[in-house]
Order: C-alpha cells, then structure tokens, then sequence
C-alpha cells in the first residue's frame, strides 16, 4: 500500500466497513475500458495501457480483494476509494511490466491510470454499474419468491377458510386466494425495480472533475463506455453515456429510486411475514391453518418447541433495510452545487440492502414457503366447500331482533331480505311487500339484498 491509500487508512479507519465487493468490480471494469480507450486514442503508450487493461481486468475478476481495505467513511467522494484501485492497478501493472512495486514506472497510478478521468466521474459511474448488477441479482431472488408463492396458490386453491377483516373473522375465502395477494405483491415489486434500470444504465464517465469534461479527450467518454457496454455484453446490460453529466455527477437519483423499490420490496415480506406469523401460530391456542417447515429448535428451555424462525429473520432484514432505504435519502441529499459527497455511504447501503433482499427472498422462498402445510381443519370452515351457508355470523346481540327471532332451532339463517338461503320468505312478503322493512331504506339503496333462492358464490 502507498501514499494516498496508506493514507487513508491512517486518517479515516474507524469502522469494519470496507470497500463493497461489487464496487471493486465495477472500477475494474471502468479502468479496463478507460485503458483501451487511452491506448486507442494515442493518450497512452500501447505497453502500459495493455499492462494497465490486465491488470484493471485482475481487479474486475476479484483477483486483488484484499488489497482493498479503505473504510466506508471517508472522503464523501470517494477518491480515496478511487485512488486505492489506481495505485493496485499500477503497482500490478509494472509487476506485469518487470518493474518493482511502490516504483510508480513506467506506470504511475495518476498519469496513466487516471488519465482522463477523476474520482468525481469514475465512483458515480462504477456506484451506477454495481446497483444495476446487483438489481438483476435481487430480480433473479424476487422472481424466485414469486414463482414459490403462486405454487402454495395452486397448492391451496381448494382449501377454504374464513377470511379476517381487522383481525375478526369476515367471509369466506380460499388459502390459495390468501397466498395469491402475497404472490402478486412480489410480483409488483419486480416491476418496480425493472423501472429503476434505465437510470442506473447511465453512466458520468468523461465528466471527470465537475461534468465538463476538463482534461479529457473529446472521444474518450464514448469509447470508454463501449468497452464497458462490451464487457456487459455477457449479461444484456446496455450501458450509455449520462444524458446529462452534471445530474449524473451532483445527484444520486438513480439510487434514490431504487432504495424507493428495495423499500417497497421490504414492505413487501414485511407484510408476507408477518402474515405466515399469524397463521402458522400453534399448535393449540393460535391460528394454526399453516404449519411452517422445521429446522432448528425454537427454545433452549422449551423442548420441541419451533419458533418462525426464517420469517422472523425476514423482518429483521427488512427492518434493517428500511434503515438504509432512509440513509441513502439523506445522504442523497448532501450534493452541494457540482458533487455528491456521500457517495460511499450510499455506495454502501444501497449495495447492501440489494445483496440483503436477494439473500433474504431466497431463504424464505427455500426454507419457508416452499415446504408450508395447510391443515383445512384448522381455516374455520373445516374443509367444507365453499358456500353462503358457511359465512361467519355475528353474534346474536349484534344482530336486528327479527333476524335473531327468526332463527330459532332448526331454522336456517336468514338473509338480509328476510329470506333464508333456500329462498323461503319468513317475513310472510317478498322484498317488494310494502310491509318488508326494506322498503323503509332510501330508493338508491333499495336492490343492494342478496340475491334471492341462490344464496352467496365463492370462488
């Protein structure tokens, strides 16, 4: 390690966090493309820009991790973290050259490394590279939720159970039904998160110090940004030159938005969670009309005891998620005129939360939803076929008197028109009697009755 990393490391190692991963991966490939570029353009000789290409390719492939050990919180732009990949990239580079490390010749980490570049151009743009990869990832994981919910759908399609409005019971419903609005929650959130793509597809390269561009070849952004599109080509990623250069480098919208999805993706199994909390409570007093796969013991007390364990780690991920969806905002927020200068922190976060989501979709998915179990004995409507007889009933102090009176033993219960569900009228008038008490409700409302003889239809 020298100079600037050394120094760094000195000045600002305050916590555990490191550069992430997928950062390193991506300035990999940012000073890959930025080398062929110089060489092509005649900025730097054909030898060093190749030695620099391979070696940044090194640094792309993940060759050179550990030699990556600047803290999160440092400089808000990130040069430090810029500076670090600069200084692998040219010590490796003269290894491939013959030359000794620390020697900074014939390859010095500013001069040719850097050309045409600044930290201020090069973090947004490799910040923008990672998120996106990491957004296909987390896709990949929310797709794979999606597909293990809409089994259980089908699975429970025939199961019926008593549907619950502020935790009281409401009407019927099957558990296929249940499971299908939490399958199409995740499906909602991988729409959101495809809409984020397009502007972390934008890439500030070429902007270098304040996004016009100072000290760098006219053509040098376009071509480094074909060489990182062509070395995307393997995942169907097509990176492009910012739109605007002063956005690109002065904002982090892009990953404004996408915490915006991550939020809503941890909303998301918040609710799926705490759902599966609810109805897998057992085995004797709680809901118990799910039962949740078994794999570990839940008490050190209480043998045999099985606590939720895959969803209450769900929605401590999630918790935690939310938290970093808020550090973003605010880091986001702190781009004074011409740069952001909190770009490691929502570097950090961002990735993250992407890396936490995925993880945490796919266990849920493997080691939860996967292997639930309905019991139809325990839904409330004891596996019977759904039909209007099966509907929940208040109790009779909170039912009209003639509702309750006409309901004596052997009767069936009554529909709101005085009518049981075999369409037999008890009132001693159809619904358009004068007497029936339904003609005393204003006209609009009239005809809102269940229908007569058929009773109500569950699908």
């Amino acid at each position: 390690m020298v100079d600037a990393t050394m120094r760094a490391l000195e000045n600002t190692s305050i916590s555990d966090w490191k550069i992430p991963p997928e950062l390193i991966r991506a300035l990999g490939v940012v000073m890959a493309a930025a080398a062929e570029a110089n060489r092509d353009l005649g900025l730097v000789e054909p030898a060093l820009a190749n030695a620099i290409h391979e070696a940044a390719s090194e640094v792309g492939r993940g060759a050179w991790d550990e030699h990556f050990q600047v803290d999160v919180f440092q400089t808000g732009s990130g040069t430090s973290w810029n500076m670090n990949a600069n200084e692998v990239i040219a010590n490796r580079a003269n290894e491939l050259l013959s030359a000794p490390r620390g020697a900074k010749i014939p390859v010095h980490p500013n001069d040719h490394v850097n050309r045409c570049q600044s930290s201020n151009d090069v973090i947004p743009t490799a910040i923008n590279m990672a998120c996106r990869a990491g957004s296909a990832d987390l896709g990949a994981a929310l797709e794979s939720l999606q597909r293990s919910l809409e089994r259980k759908t089908r699975e429970f399609s025939s199961i019926l159970k008593v549907g619950r409005t502020h935790l009281q019971d409401a009407v019927p419903m099957t558990l296929g039904q249940e499971f299908s609005g939490y399958a199409r929650q995740v499906e909602k959130a991988c729409h959101l998160l495809l809409r984020c793509f397009p502007s972390l597809e934008e890439l500030a390269i070429g902007g270098t110090a304040v996004g016009t561009g100072i000290n760098s070849h006219p053509d040098f952004a376009r071509r480094a940004v074909a060489g990182i599109t062509a070395d995307a080509a393997r995942t169907g990623i097509a990176f492009r030159e910012a739109v605007n250069r002063f956005e690109a480098m002065a904002a982090r919208d892009a990953q404004v938005e996408l915490m915006g999805a991550v939020n809503a993706a941890a909303v998301c199994l918040t609710k799926i969670a705490n759902d599966l909390r609810l109805l897998s409570s057992s085995p004797r007093t709680g809901f118990g009309e799910i039962s949740l796969p078994s794999f570990q013991p839940g008490s050190s007390i209480m043998p045999g005891k099985v606590n939720p364990v895959i969803l209450e780690m769900t929605l401590q991920a999630a918790a935690h998620i939310m938290g970093a969806c808020f550090a973003v905002s605010i880091g986001s927020q702190t781009g004074p005129l011409e740069m952001n200068m909190m770009q490691p922190l929502i570097a950090a976060e961002t990735l993250g939360a992407l890396r936490l989501v995925a993880g945490t979709c796919c266990a849920l998915a493997a080691k939860c939803v996967d292997g639930i179990a309905a019991d139809a004995a325990r839904g409330g409507m004891g596996g019977k076929k759904p039909g209007a007889r099966h509907a929940p009933r208040a109790p009779d102090r909170l039912r009209p008197r003639r509702e309750a009176r006409a309901e004596g033993p052997g009767r069936k219960p009554l529909d709101p028109g005085g009518r049981d569900f075999g369409g037999r009228s008890h009132s001693g008038g159809s619904q358009e009697d004068p007497g029936s008490p339904l003609d005393a409700r204003p006209a609009g409302l009239r005809g809102l009755e269940t229908r007569s003889g058929k009773g109500l239809v569950w699908s």
